[in-house]
């Protein structure tokens, strides 16, 4: 069993600490079914802690009354048993909190899941923000089960469309053209599962991958929307928007066709360097792995474009969709785990794969960003999106930025040092030239009146 003593000062802090989306705390008189609603609400959600032993705060103000003390652990039992009644099981671990007097409260720690759990009682709940809501739409339960990956739109039947949208389309006859073992249309996506086996019903997979045109079919849910941003600013305003592409097609075609567009943009971008304006430059194979990604990981049943967008000093990508099943922004780059497997698997037998290495594409990404000393990427989740930003962002130090700055040009302001460091603040960048300046590798440039510095230069006396 585990036990952890607590001071004073932290019963204290845990007795006020506030309800939110990842805590809650409940009274030892809870009953059975309020342990499984919650349990249920954080595995459904992205997973929590909730303490039994402590009171609500309405019940009293005072802190310390509120933390009950059980004298005897086995009096937990009931709520062991509650959880164990949950199929399937709720990852879940817990701790024994223990007073001065050697009373007791409960800790649960319960996991996000990849599964979609319900309580005895057959009921769904997901937590969202400080409560634990019920789900009755089915609907709503097969969106939650869409978003946690257990199960995949890529699965369900477009009744809008054709057999004849993927046998007769040319994707597939040039797909075929280089598959082996040799197959025709019919064959190969019912082995595959592209189709349903008895009705030839196409299925979301077999459209998104070998229709000439799924967009039609698959309205607002099957695109890559790009669109160039002539400014750094974090919220791009209208004027800002420069040009604006529409990729459509096949999946295969997309992120060709995608992947071009944003090459062809990027030559034009340019950006502070030590020598001034310099053309901007990613390693290919970060954009290409984190867009490839991005199609293949997606949400489908969510009706949106992918989001490619470009600005000055970052490219950001926002797919749809929450991270599923047990990955989280903290293991990404070691779980492996595929919303949509019939996608990733049948996209891995073209000729030359989008996803030739399947598995290692975001390590890829994040390898070759290093190798030409830029930052690593940013992978955040947005709401129901997932988004990355690609920042042109050096590994080298603001100071050492600043100075390979000043062996090519005269001076440097400000504004010029937070463009080639990527720092946003005036003030913090401020501190960097102080501790160039109190180096003595740098001296200040003096307004006309000399009460202002305007910029800084290299002091004549350096020593290398």
């Amino acid at each position: 069993m585990k036990e952890r003593l607590l001071s004073k000062e932290e019963i204290i802090e845990l007795s006020n600490r506030d309800e939110s989306h990842f805590y809650d705390n409940k009274a030892f008189e809870i009953k059975g079914d309020k342990i499984q609603k919650i349990a249920v609400a954080f595995a459904n959600a992205d997973g929590g802690e909730f303490i039994i032993g402590i009171k609500d705060k309405k019940e009293d103000k005072n802190p310390l009354k509120r933390w009950q003390g059980i004298d005897n652990m086995e009096a937990f039992n009931f709520v062991f048993q509650n959880l164990t009644q949950l199929s399937p099981t709720i990852p879940h671990s817990y701790e024994f909190l223990k007073d001065g007097s050697g009373k007791y409260a409960l800790r649960i720690t319960i996991e996000k899941s990849e599964s979609v759990h319900k309580t005895v009682n057959q009921a769904v709940y997901i937590r969202k923000s400080a409560q634990s809501l019920p789900i009755k739409d089915p609907t709503q339960i097969q969106a939650l089960s869409y978003a946690k990956g257990k199960s995949s739109y890529e699965d369900s039947i477009v009744n809008s469309a054709l057999a004849e949208d993927i046998f007769e389309s040319s994707e597939i006859i040039k797909f075929l053209r280089d598959y082996s073992p040799q197959s025709d249309p019919i064959e190969f996506t019912v082995n595959q599962n592209l189709v349903d086996r008895n009705s030839y019903d196409p299925r979301t997979a077999g459209i998104l991958l070998f229709s000439d045109n799924p967009i039609p079919l698959l309205p607002k849910r099957c695109g890559i929307k790009i669109n160039r941003y002539e400014t750094s600013e974090e919220i791009p305003e209208r004027a800002h928007l420069k040009e604006q592409h529409t990729v459509e097609g096949c999946l295969n075609e997309q992120i060709k066709k995608a992947s071009e567009i944003i090459t062809n943009i990027m030559e034009s971008v340019k950006i502070m360097g030590a020598k001034g304006l310099e053309k901007v430059k990613y390693p290919p194979e970060t954009i290409w792995e984190i867009l490839v990604n991005a199609v293949i990981h997606r949400d489908y049943s969510i009706s949106d474009d992918i989001q490619v967008l470009i600005f000055n000093n970052r490219v950001e990508i926002k797919s749809p969709g929450k991270l599923p099943g047990y990955v989280t922004i903290e293991n990404i780059l070691d779980a492996r785990f595929s919303r949509n497997s019939k996608l990733v698997r049948v996209l891995n037998k073209y000729k030359n794969p989008a996803n030739k290495d399947m598995g290692e594409g975001l390590n890829t990404a994040f390898q070759r960003m290093e190798e030409f000393r830029l930052k690593a990427p940013k992978i955040l989740e947005d709401g129901n999106y997932i988004k990355v930003i690609i920042a042109h962002t050096s590994l080298a130090s603001p100071e050492e930025r600043i100075m390979d700055y000043l062996e090519v040009n005269d001076k440097i302001k400000n504004k010029q040092a937070r463009e080639i460091s990527g720092i946003k603040s005036e003030n913090v960048m401020k501190r960097h030239f102080y501790d160039l300046r109190d180096k003595d590798l740098i001296e200040p440039v003096m307004s006309k009146t000399g009460t202002k510095i305007v910029a800084w230069k290299k002091k004549h006396n350096q020593i290398n």
